[in-house]
């Protein structure tokens, strides 16, 4: 119920425009997103490698609705690229492709996404298409598809969500392409049509999921990159502890190394488990947001752990 409640009010503007008026939501939202402004990201992007820990940077944003705002997004996409080979940060680059003009002018959208990836594969970079609720999931998939086929096969990945029932077909077919994934548990309300409802069944489903991508890295051989950037095929995308756990023991008894595959992690989210996978010797990647349109972003991440609530609402009463 809360969770449901908590995924309504991640898309409704009055909320958004009410709790942007407080400066205690900015407070505790500060603790997942890593500023408002690039220079902000960039300073917990440094941090973050002086720790051994690479990055993937996402300027927060989606559902543009004018042509003029999706081109905007793109502008600042391609200028992340620019800062991140500039600066020799171990850094890749997120986006929602509802940024970039997917639901508003689909094919705008696939102009902006080749332009990215170009800009991307220039600089021997890697961009990770984000995957977002289901009225998206077939149009992402089909345009991550045809860049792939465009010659952007080693510049972009895309992202599973376990809780999707067609999840294991989808990960089935792009890993027989070759495909690079990053799993994670999804962190929209979709209906029981589409997503199982129990927790269990989407943790089991991760990982049935995880096991085939680990089994796809050891057959090709794949491993992160020297400087960080191009991760191996799976990128576990988890903070549960009994999800790593079992990609960590199953990845030790088919026999893939640890560079292999990599642990990715949102920013501000169990710093403690991802430093320790770093002494123990495994890739780790922090998802690092910015930007002003971070009220979405906040609230989902405060829908998937009901601690984040009452650690909000104690705080707003103090």
């Amino acid at each position: 119920m809360l969770r449901a409640l908590l995924l309504y009010l991640s898309k409704a503007e009055w909320a958004r425009r009410i709790a942007r008026s407080w400066k205690l939501t900015w407070m505790v939202a500060s603790r997942f997103v890593a500023g408002e402004t690039l220079e902000e990201a960039l300073a917990a992007i440094k941090t973050l490698n002086e720790a051994g820990i690479n990055v993937t940077l996402d300027h927060l944003g989606e559902n543009t609705s004018t042509d003029e705002d999706a081109l905007l997004a793109t502008d600042e996409i391609l200028k992340l690229l620019d800062i991140v080979e500039q600066a020799d940060l171990r850094s890749g680059v997120s986006i929602k492709l509802s940024q970039i003009g997917l639901g508003m002018n689909d094919a705008l959208c696939e102009e902006n996404l080749h332009r990215i990836l170009e800009h991307a594969k220039e600089q021997g970079n890697f961009v990770r298409i984000d995957m977002e609720d289901t009225p998206f999931t077939d149009i992402t998939l089909e345009m991550y598809s045809n860049m792939r086929a465009k010659g952007f096969e080693d510049t972009v990945g895309i992202v599973i969500q376990s809780y999707l029932y067609r999840s294991e077909k989808d990960v089935q077919q792009i890993l027989a392409q070759g495909g690079k994934i990053r799993l994670c548990k999804g962190a929209y309300n979709e209906p029981a049509e589409v997503a199982f409802p129990k927790k269990q069944d989407v943790d089991e489903n991760f990982d049935l999921v995880a096991n085939m991508m680990l089994d796809a890295a050891l057959e090709t051989g794949i491993t992160i990159s020297s400087d960080g950037k191009i991760p191996p095929i799976p990128a576990i995308g988890t903070h549960d502890e009994k999800r790593i756990a079992h990609a960590k023991a199953y990845a030790e008894k088919i026999g893939l190394p640890k560079e292999g595959f990599e642990f990715q992690m949102l920013y501000g989210i169990r710093e403690d488990i991802q430093r320790q996978l770093v002494a123990d010797g495994y890739p780790v990647r922090v998802y690092v947001p910015y930007g002003t349109e971070w009220y979405p972003y906040f609230v989902r991440r405060l829908a998937e752990r009901p601690a984040n609530v009452w650690f909000f609402i104690s705080n707003f009463f103090r």
